[in-house]
C-alpha cells in the first residue's frame, strides 16, 4: 500500500533527502537585511523547530509563520484543493501522501516588542520511521515548539519528542492546535501533558469561544483579548477581555502567578511584596524558567483557521532562547573525556557541526551546518575533524526548502549550508586553530532487515545509491552476507525501507530492483556418537587413488563448547603410522569442507568433533587428494547414523509499552512462538517485557505492535542462541531445500 501510494514522478525520490534544502529562500532585501543583523544582534535571534506527533499541524503552522513574516505570498494547505501543497513538503512523495518524510529548513524575521528577531526555523517529521530527523533538528536548535493537537492531546509521538528534546535539553513552548474542531478541550490536554510527561505547564492564553465559534484568545500576562481579522487571518484587533470571562481570567492568571513563584525564586520575592505584578516581570519569570526548563508556557490557537499564530511568534522571541542563552559544548579532539565550552562569539576560532546532508540538483551535496563558535566566509578553507582533511568553501547558501540562495558570511549562532562540500552526517568543521569535536547524536538501531538485489545492468546504480543513502542517513545499514551473498539494507522500519527502495528505482533509476524476504541463518548439528569408517578407492589406468580413514564424530557437550559457533572441532588420535602424518591436514580439511553444507538443508554444521583414530595407506596410490576425498565419504556416508537435526536462531526480544497495552502485546510475543522471560513497571505508565523468539517468526512485528500499542510500542532485539527446530519446522524445511536442490 505505501509503495502505492508513492506514485508521482520523482517524489520518492526526494523523499528521503531534500526537505531541507528547501526552505532557504528570500528576497534580496531581506538577505542583506539578515546579513546585517547577524552581525550585530544575536540575542535576536531565534533557531527553533516545530515538532509534534502525526498530523498534529506542523506544517500547516510553518505555512503559517512564513505567510505572516512575509516570506511567502499565499497559503497553500497540505492536503489543498489547489493542489500545490505546502511549502514546506518540497517532494512529491510528501505532496501525495501528506506527510513530512525529511526536515525542511527555512528562515525569516519577525517584529516583536518593537524589534526585528531572525529566525531559523525547521519543520520536522512525526513518523516514528524518520525520528532520526527529530534527532538531527534538536541537536542543533536552541529552543522548540511543542504542538499538541486540542482533540487527541498527548499521543505517542508527543512522547517520543518530550524524550528527544529532554536528551539535548531543549527549552519548549507548548502550542494547542485546532481549537476550532469538534471536541477540542485545551485543558483536558494541560492535564494529559502535566501527567504523561511529566512538565510543569501553565496556559498564557484562554481560548474565546469553543469548537466551532472559537473566535479569539485572550492574553492572561496583559489582560486582553486578540481578535484576527481580514483575509487570512491578518489584522489582528486587540480589545478589552470579554465580560462573561472575567473571573475565568482572573483564576487562572493567580494560578499562572503561583506557579512561576514556586519555580522562580526571584519572581517570588517580587510576588510577594507587591499586590500588582508589572507586566515585564511576568515576562521576565516565564522566559528564565522556561530557559531553565522548569516551566513551558502554553499557547493556544488554530493555524488552519488562522488564529493565534502572531502571538505564537512573539511568544517564541520573548520566551525561547538566542543562541547566547544557551551553553554550547564540544570534546577535545585529542582528549575526548574533556569537555570544551564554545563561545557564541564570531571572532573566536570557528567550530561547526554538519548535522545533515542531502543531494540538490542544483548544488550538488548541500551541508546543512550549525555554527558554534566564530564565522565562516565563502573562499574559506575549513578542516574536517573526523579525516583532518582541508577543504575550501566554494559556496556558502541558505535554503528555503528547496530553493537556495547564496550568502558571503555566516556567524556563530547560525544554521547555513556548504555547496559541493564531500563529507559524512555529524563530522565538526574547524579552521584548524581548535581542535575541538561537537559530541555526536543519539542514533538508534535499526530494527528491520530486507534484501535487496539489482540487475547486472544497474549494479553501478545500485552501489551507488547504497553508499549515498548511508552517507545521508545514519539509521540506514548495509551489509554483504557473505555465506548467501546478498545484500541486506536494514532501517527504522518497514516504510523507511520501502521509501528507500522507491527512491533507488525513481533517483538513481534502479529498474531491475528486487526486494525479498529477508533469509533467516539455519545451521545443523548432530545430536549422538556415531563410529565411520571409510575407504576411498580408484583404480583408472596408471596411478590409483587409496585413503582410508576410521574414528568417530560426537557431538560436543554444552559445557565445552567455546564460542565455536563457526563449525566444528578435529581431533586425531593416530597412534601408530598407518597414515603418515603428512596427510592428516588434507583429512582436517576434507572434513571442514564437507561440513560447511549439512545434509540436511544445505546449512552449516556447528557443535561437532570430527575424532580420526586410525586407518590405512598405499605407497603408491596415496595422496593429499585421496584423504580428502576419503574424509568427505566418510561424512556423507555416516552423517546420518548421528540423528542430525536442524537449529534456528533464537532472539532475545524487549519491548516497551504503555502498561495499558499489556494484555495485547504478551499476545502477540505468544502468537508468535515467544517464551515470556518477565515483565516488570519502568516508569508509572510504561511497562517492559523479554521474550525469547525465534528470529523466524518476527518478521512484520514492527506492524504488529505499533497497531495494538497505539504506535506506542517499541522494541529491541539481539542474538542469543542457536537451538533445535521444532520437528515440523525441520521438515518444512528440508523438504524446501530438497526442491532446491
Amino acid at each position: 500500500g505505501a509503495l502505492r501510494c508513492l506514485q508521482g514522478g520523482e517524489m520518492a525520490a526526494r523523499l528521503l533527502g531534500r526537505r531541507w534544502l528547501q526552505q532557504v529562500q528570500l528576497a534580496p532585501d531581506q538577505c542583506r537585511h539578515f546579513a546585517a543583523a547577524t552581525a550585530v544582534d544575536l540575542s535576536k535571534m531565534r533557531n527553533f523547530g516545530i515538532s509534534a506527533h502525526i498530523d498534529s499541524g506542523k506544517t500547516t503552522l510553518t505555512e503559517r509563520v512564513l505567510f505572516y513574516t512575509g516570506r511567502i505570498k499565499a497559503i497553500h494547505e497540505v492536503r489543498g484543493k489547489d493542489g500545490v501543497g505546502a511549502t514546506m513538503d518540497h517532494m512529491e512523495l510528501e505532496r501525495e501522501k501528506g506527510i513530512t518524510i525529511t526536515s525542511a529548513a527555512t528562515f525569516c524575521s519577525w517584529n516583536a516588542m518593537g524589534q526585528d528577531h531572525h529566525m531559523n526555523l525547521i519543520d520536522t517529521p512525526g513518523h516514528v520511521d524518520f525520528t532520526i530527523e527529530v534527532e538531527r533538528a534538536l541537536r542543533v536548535l536552541d529552543g522548540a515548539v511543542m504542538i499538541c493537537c486540542g482533540v487527541g492531546g498527548v499521543q505517542s509521538q508527543t512522547i517520543t519528542v518530550d524524550r528527544q528534546m529532554k536528551r539535548y535539553e531543549v527549552p519548549r513552548v507548548v502550542f494547542i492546535n485546532k481549537l476550532d474542531r469538534y471536541g477540542a478541550d485545551p485543558f483536558h490536554v494541560l492535564g494529559q501533558i502535566r501527567k504523561k510527561l511529566g512538565l510543569t505547564v501553565q496556559p498564557v492564553q484562554l481560548p474565546i469561544g469553543e469548537e466551532d465559534n472559537f473566535q479569539g484568545i485572550v492574553d492572561l500576562v496583559a489582560q486582553k483579548a486578540s481578535y484576527f481579522e481580514g483575509k487570512d487571518g491578518m489584522s489582528r484587533r486587540i480589545e478589552e477581555i470579554p465580560q462573561e470571562m472575567a473571573a475565568k481570567v482572573a483564576e487562572h492568571r493567580g494560578n499562572l502567578l503561583e506557579t512561576l513563584a514556586d519555580v522562580d525564586d526571584d519572581f517570588a520575592e517580587v510576588y510577594l511584596e507587591n499586590d500588582e505584578v508589572s507586566e515585564d516581570d511576568i515576562h521576565a519569570a516565564i522566559r528564565r524558567t522556561t530557559l531553565a526548563r522548569t516551566f513551558a508556557p502554553m499557547f493556544m490557537g488554530s493555524a488552519y483557521k488562522n488564529k493565534g499564530v502572531q502571538d505564537l511568534l512573539d511568544g517564541v522571541c520573548r520566551y525561547l532562547p538566542s543562541p547566547l542563552d544557551r551553553v554550547n559544548t564540544g570534546l577535545n579532539a585529542d582528549n575526548e573525556d574533556e569537555v570544551v565550552q564554545l563561545k557564541t562569539d564570531p571572532k573566536a576560532p570557528l567550530v561547526g557541526y554538519a548535522f545533515k546532508i542531502q543531494d540538490h540538483p542544483m548544488a550538488g551535496q548541500v551541508t546543512y551546518m550549525r555554527v558554534y563558535q566564530g564565522k565562516v566566509a565563502k573562499g574559506d578553507s575549513i578542516v574536517n575533524m573526523m579525516t583532518d582533511k582541508k577543504l575550501s568553501v566554494k559556496r556558502l547558501v541558505r535554503m528555503h526548502s528547496n530553493d537556495v540562495k547564496d550568502v558571503q558570511e555566516a556567524g556563530a549562532g547560525d544554521i547555513v549550508a556548504l555547496a559541493g562540500v564531500d563529507c559524512e552526517s555529524g563530522v565538526t568543521f574547524t579552521d584548524g586553530k581548535s581542535r575541538v569535536t561537537c559530541s555526536s547524536m543519539f542514533v538508534p538501531d535499526p530494527v528491520l532487515s530486507l534484501s535487496v538485489s539489482a540487475g547486472r545492468d544497474d549494479q553501478a546504480r545500485f552501489q551507488k545509491a547504497l553508499k549515498r543513502f548511508q552517507r545521508e542517513d545514519p539509521t540506514f545499514r548495509v551489509e554483504v552476507k557473505q555465506e548467501t551473498n546478498e545484500t541486506i539494507i536494514s532501517g527504522m522500519g518497514e516504510l523507511h525501507l520501502e521509501v528507500y527502495c522507491e527512491r533507488m528505482r525513481r533517483e538513481y533509476k534502479v529498474e531491475s530492483l528486487v526486494t525479498g524476504e529477508p533469509k533467516v541463518n539455519y545451521r545443523e548439528t548432530i545430536t549422538t556418537k556415531a563410529d565411520y569408517s571409510y575407504v576411498h578407492k580408484r583404480q583408472s589406468g596408471g596411478r590409483g587413488q587409496y585413503g582410508k580413514v576410521m574414528g568417530y564424530f560426537e557431538p560436543i557437550p554444552e559445557e565445552e563448547r567455546v564460542d565455536n559457533t563457526d563449525g566444528i572441532t578435529f581431533i586425531s588420535k593416530l597412534t601408530g603410522n598407518e597414515i603418515p602424518p603428512n596427510y592428516v591436514p588434507a583429512i582436517e580439511k576434507g572434513f571442514r569442507a564437507a561440513t560447511s553444507k549439512g545434509l540436511l538443508t544445505g546449512n552449516p554444521l556447528i557443535h561437532m568433533r570430527c575424532v580420526l583414530e586410525d586407518g590405512a595407506s598405499h605407497e603408491v596410490d596415496s595422496s593429499s587428494e585421496a584423504f580428502q576425498a576419503a574424509a568427505q565419504g566418510a561424512y556423507e556416508s555416516f552423517y546420518g547414523e548421528a540423528n542430525p537435526v536442524v537449529l534456528e536462531p533464537l532472539m532475545q526480544v524487549e519491548v516497551t509499552f504503555p502498561s495499558e497495552f499489556q494484555s495485547q502485546t504478551l499476545q502477540t510475543l505468544n502468537g508468535r512462538e515467544g517464551s515470556i522471560q518477565n515483565t516488570q513497571a519502568v516508569t508509572g505508565d510504561t511497562s517492559m517485557v523479554q521474550a525469547v523468539v525465534p528470529l523466524r517468526r518476527m518478521f512484520g512485528y514492527s506492524s504488529d505492535l505499533r497497531s495494538v500499542t497505539q504506535g506506542q510500542g517499541e522494541f529491541s532485539m539481539e542474538f542469543m542462541e542457536y537451538a533445535e527446530m521444532p520437528q515440523q519446522k525441520q521438515e518444512e524445511l528440508m523438504a524446501e531445500s530438497r526442491k532446491r536442490a
